[in-house]
């Protein structure tokens, strides 16, 4: 396995592994496609501490959701791909009934890159003041789920961890169930804006881009915690790496001299450079009200 891949995504750790078909001990990979909506699920299923060290990832299941078109702006799109979403959301709720749930955006509002869990949060149906309000019989005539949520901000912004601010929420409001959105890096150009992760393992916050903070999981909370992210950066390393290994593999370099040119490169140049697409402002807009949009079918409203 690679060891300097640089990414978020469960899936493309997988994919790092030399033979693609190679079987990891602990490690369960499962695919679906919908040829209809052309989304290709895949599903990374860690189910021990072998599998863990091998993938360098919690236990846990990973949902990675490809739809290419995610990224186009075809507002049809958005509700099939709300409805997948909304599917292996469920998956991963396992039939468990959450009364009271906490949604939090990360991410800092003024980065448009990072914006997409405040983005998420303004697109929410929020419940719980209503519920608050007008009482029990209420939530049930309308049929309605208990939803609160925060936009915490980032370390910058508030001096505090995402997870000091939560864990102080959970005191006062007790939910049962926590769903954190952030941004994600990906080492694939490909998947920038057209893929979405989700995970019963909780988020280290900014780990993709090399600023990790306390993690935000059942451990650190004391509460279930699903994450759910979008790669929106690229690690500038990663393109310069893929593009001059192809180049270099034309002319019959060895192996150990294109790996030390690239690191080369990448120590003096374009460390700790990241990349975003140039309309990512519209790109976050929509997505955002995707992931929303299956967040409010599976918890604002019971069906």
């Amino acid at each position: 396995m690679n060891k300097n891949i640089r990414t978020d995504l469960a899936l493309e750790v997988r994919e790092s592994f030399e033979q693609d078909s190679v079987e990891i001990k602990g490690v369960i990979l499962k695919e679906e496609f919908d040829k209809k909506n052309d989304i290709r699920t895949s599903i990374v299923e860690i189910k021990d501490e072998a599998g863990a060290k091998a993938m360098e990832r919690d236990i846990g299941k990973y949902i990675t959701i490809e739809a290419s078109k995610m990224n186009n702006s075809d507002e049809d799109y958005n509700k099939p791909l709300s409805k997948t979403i909304n599917k292996y959301l469920k998956t991963l709720i396992e039939n468990k009934e959450y009364n009271n749930v906490l949604v939090v955006g990360l991410g800092n509002r003024d980065v448009t890159p990072d914006a997409l869990g405040p983005e998420v949060i303004d697109n929410l149906f929020i419940t719980r003041h209503i519920i608050n309000e007008f009482g029990d019989e209420f939530k049930s005539k309308n049929k309605l789920g208990n939803v609160s949520a925060i936009s915490p901000g980032v370390m910058a912004q508030t001096g505090m961890e995402a997870v000091e601010i939560i864990k102080g929420i959970i005191k006062e409001t007790k939910p049962d169930l926590i769903i954190v959105v952030d941004a994600l890096a990906s080492r694939s150009v490909k998947r920038l804006n057209t893929t979405v992760q989700l995970t019963n393992t909780g988020i280290s916050p900014g780990s993709g881009v090399g600023n990790n903070r306390k993690a935000i999981n059942k451990s650190s909370t004391g509460v279930d915690v699903i994450a759910i992210g979008v790669p929106t950066v690229v690690d500038a390393a990663t393109i310069v790496s893929d593009t001059l290994t192809q180049y270099m593999e034309k002319f019959n370099y060895e192996e150990n001299d294109i790996y030390q040119f690239i690191n080369d490169i990448n120590e003096n140049a374009i460390f700790n450079m990241f990349v975003t697409p140039k309309d990512i402002d519209e790109s976050i807009k929509r997505i955002s009200f995707t992931i929303s949009e299956a967040l409010n079918s599976c918890f604002s409203t019971i069906s």
